[in-house]
């Protein structure tokens, strides 16, 4: 990689850290696990002229770690320490899930039950999780799953572009906690009703032929487009490097995936002079 960077990841407890940590080392990062957040500005300090792509993993098990971590990331600022907070998530009911099937306490739970300690843990993160560049909702994700986005994201470093995903949902499933930015595409009339589309899904030819066909959302589409693209600028100047478009439809199935793929094809064949990359990818799709 050709510059230095800093990647401090963090998240829920069960979200699927060491996941992420094990697919940034399979990619050539170098990553510190556990690390005591005041070390954070010193390890920073020293690795500047490494040009090495460093993680580094916080998280609650290291006690003081809310007071710590936030002094950490403002003396980093006050440097001028180039740097990115990536924040795992995932929803309660999962994460209990994951608790109970490894049969392990979640660490702040104590004599508590396991949603008490998530509970905890969510107040302790809130603020952390409010200044996270990117955050990643693994509630659906497998671990194969949850690699590739992560390759996805971090393969190559700190590039001066843009990365947009445009991710398909249903509704019905819930609205994706990592969506910076919702579109719903619920007015479009509903190729499941069509008998002979309904076992189909968006990425079949007929259904996004009859979706992209319907009356309006063309211009529709254009003017998303339009709208995205004048908003990349202010993303540049903000420093994000990552944004998750979340297009909802009822099921996730036909609409969004659809609607998803055609923004996710204009946006990369149309904005190659405003320096983003875009790729759709579906929540929802197989889930009925």
């Amino acid at each position: 990689m050709a510059t230095q960077e800093l990647l401090i990841l963090t998240g829920m407890s069960g979200a699927g850290r060491s996941t992420v940590a094990h697919a940034l080392e399979d990619l050539g990062w170098y990553v510190v696990d556990n690390l005591p957040p005041a070390l954070l500005p010193q390890l920073a300090e020293q690795s500047l002229d490494t040009h090495a792509a460093l993680a580094v993993v916080v998280d609650v098990r290291g006690g003081k770690f809310f007071d710590e971590l936030n002094n950490a990331l403002s003396q980093l600022k006050g440097a001028a320490t180039p740097y990115r907070l990536l924040f795992l998530d995932a929803t309660d009911q999962s994460l209990v899930q994951r608790f109970e099937s490894t049969r392990r306490p979640h660490p702040l739970q104590g004599k508590d039950r396991i949603v008490d300690g998530i509970e905890r843990e969510r107040a302790k993160l809130e603020e952390i999780r409010a200044q996270a560049d990117v955050v990643i909702d693994t509630s659906n994700l497998n671990v194969h799953q949850l690699e590739k986005r992560t390759s996805e994201i971090f393969a190559a470093g700190m590039l001066p572009s843009l990365r947009v995903n445009v991710l398909s949902f249903g509704y019905k499933y819930g609205i994706p906690v990592d969506a910076d930015l919702v579109l719903d595409c619920r007015f479009i009339p509903n190729p499941h009703w069509i008998p002979e589309l309904r076992p189909m899904n968006g990425l079949d030819k007929p259904v996004s032929e009859k979706v992209l066909g319907s009356e309006g959302v063309e211009d529709f589409v254009k003017s998303y487009v339009s709208v995205v693209q004048r908003m990349i600028p202010g993303y540049f100047r903000e420093g994000k490097k990552y944004v998750t478009i979340a297009i909802g439809c009822t099921g996730g199935k036909h609409r969004s995936v659809a609607i998803a793929e055609e923004i996710a094809r204009q946006l990369s064949t149309s904005s190659k002079d405003l320096e983003i990359t875009a790729h759709a990818t579906h929540r929802d799709v197989g889930r009925e």
